[in-house]
């Protein structure tokens, strides 16, 4: 289910950045963002945790941590399937802890098995971002391994058209649009979760 920024809750209107300030939540299952590289998962993710006042994790912070060197140098020493692997078992043992918002990788949700784990354990957000948007957003950067290819706008649209069949499976979906701050965003992701009584509910 996608929802837009302005999206409404039992006939409520929210003013953005004010969702924490006239709610408090139960957040009954784990919240874990996905989408794209540049979609602003870790950043709304943050955000999101504060609003809801829960515990937020990262799961490529949690491998960084893990193995003492950065995504980059996992990739170039190990490979892509040895940090996949290693990234599913961190995304097992994060949900198994207490409920938070959990950020993933932008390839995580790509996996079957992590897919069943999140459905199993926690909900999933896509942060629906077009391809421009996340070009403009990742274009200047050079710690996405996956784009350290001759033309990495071309390899981005290839990652982009491949991934997003599979994001659509996300439970909910709210849409990114370039004026949006990432309060907007945050909003926007309390919001649609509100439409789900067994994840979020107003306390």
């Amino acid at each position: 289910m996608a929802f837009p920024a302005r999206s409404r809750h039992s006939g409520k209107k929210f003013e953005f950045g004010q969702v924490d300030a006239v709610l408090a939540f139960k957040v009954k299952k784990s919240i874990v963002m996905v989408g794209m590289m540049g979609a602003g998962k870790t950043a709304v993710g943050q955000a999101v945790a504060n609003r809801l006042r829960v515990p937020f994790l990262d799961s490529d912070e949690e491998i960084v941590r893990a193995a003492n060197m950065s995504i980059s140098e996992i990739f170039e020493r190990d490979g892509e399937d040895f940090f996949r692997d290693r990234e599913a078992e961190v995304i097992g043992r994060l949900l198994d802890t207490e409920r938070a918002v959990l950020s993933t990788g932008g390839g995580a949700f790509m996996s079957a098995r992590n897919r069943a784990m999140i459905a199993e354990r926690g909900v999933a957000v896509w942060l629906k971002a077009d391809l421009e948007l996340l070009w403009a957003r990742v274009r200047h950067k050079d710690t996405r391994p996956l784009l350290r290819t001759p033309d990495p706008k071309a390899t981005l649209t290839q990652i982009y058209d491949a991934r997003v069949p599979i994001y659509a499976k996300a439970d909910l979906s709210v849409a990114a649009q370039p004026g949006y701050s990432i309060a907007d965003m945050a909003d926007a992701v309390v919001q649609a979760l509100l439409t789900r009584p067994d994840v979020l509910e107003e306390t």
